[in-house]
């Protein structure tokens, strides 16, 4: 089999299977590997969900967009990305081979860097992929990396990540240490996904997108907006920790800020209700904290003492 004809695409590419056999997590964009299908992928996504970003997403994305140029018409090369990205808030987009544990990525956050998929679904299947994917990551996330204070945001949740390493690792009994990252970590990926994720924002009086999930997802992005089927709530810190939340179909309950310094203020809250003990103990559900997630936390002490 010609495996250079399978290019970028996700699940389905040599490129990304050897690096991570190699164990390498950052890497290079190859950008020589992306087939014409990989292109008509970016092109047809592009094509059909900009009439939607200019009806539903925050009109900060939409400035994004522009700084950022995207071509409509070719995948965008990081480096390019980039030249306009790190003179705006100082992030960079980071390439990577697969999943990030979870204090790695949000260590990269803290770093101004932003973890970035670098394989396209397949042009056969546009709709809905569980993996992460490059539409995803630059369409979705990057534009948001423009304005200086969502990149701010991101930083932010990057240090409350570095925080509970430390106090998960002041913990001297193995099992409790456990318990409280467990529960941490929930929390904090509770969070993302309600605000960076699938966010909504008041803007002139109409609710507007400015969470990547949405921002990505051609029909989510109206369904989101639109359905009936979906409750909206002003974001009730309290409640998104404890929500659990399940990946494969249409978020039924969403959450909505008043403006990105809310936003902030409400990371700043997240990390007071850490230090108190607030975060220790919430409800059970989805998110599963995965080994690799556990590990990366409980193993960061020696980095969180630089």
């Amino acid at each position: 089999m010609d495996t250079s004809a399978l290019g970028l695409t996700t699940t389905k590419a040599p490129f990304i299977e050897d690096a991570k056999a190699k164990g390498e997590l950052y890497i290079r964009q190859p950008y020589e590997l992306y087939t014409e299908q990989n292109q008509e992928a970016w092109r047809r996504m592009y094509r059909r969900i900009l009439p939607r970003w200019r009806k539903y997403a925050n009109p900060r994305f939409l400035e994004g967009i522009d700084k950022l140029a995207f071509d409509p018409e070719r995948i965008p090369r990081l480096e390019e990305i980039n030249t306009f990205l790190e003179p705006l808030s100082g992030f960079s987009a980071k390439a990577v081979s697969g999943y990030v544990p979870a204090y790695i990525f949000f260590d990269c956050l803290r770093g101004r860097a932003f973890p970035t998929t670098i394989t396209i679904r397949d042009v056969n299947t546009l709709d809905y992929l569980p993996e992460p994917d490059l539409f995803h990551d630059i369409a979705g996330h990057v534009p948001m990396h423009t304005d200086r204070v969502f990149a701010d945001v991101l930083v932010r949740l990057g240090e409350v990540a570095r925080t509970a390493a430390r106090l998960s690792a002041d913990l001297p009994d193995e099992h409790a240490r456990f318990r409280r990252a467990e529960s941490i970590i929930k929390a904090l990926a509770r969070f993302f996904w309600f605000t960076v994720e699938f966010g909504l924002m008041r803007s002139n009086g109409d609710l507007k997108v400015y969470g990547s999930g949405l921002l990505s997802s051609y029909g989510e992005i109206a369904h989101c907006i639109e359905s009936p089927d979906v409750q909206r709530y002003p974001i009730q810190l309290e409640w998104v920790v404890n929500q659990y939340f399940e990946i494969d179909h249409y978020q039924p309950l969403l959450f909505v800020v008043d403006s990105f310094d809310h936003l902030f203020r409400q990371v700043d809250e997240l990390e007071r209700w850490m230090l108190d003990g607030r975060l220790d103990n919430v409800s059970p559900g989805e998110p599963t904290i995965n080994e690799q997630d556990m590990r990366s936390f409980l193993e960061a002490t020696t980095a969180t003492n630089d």
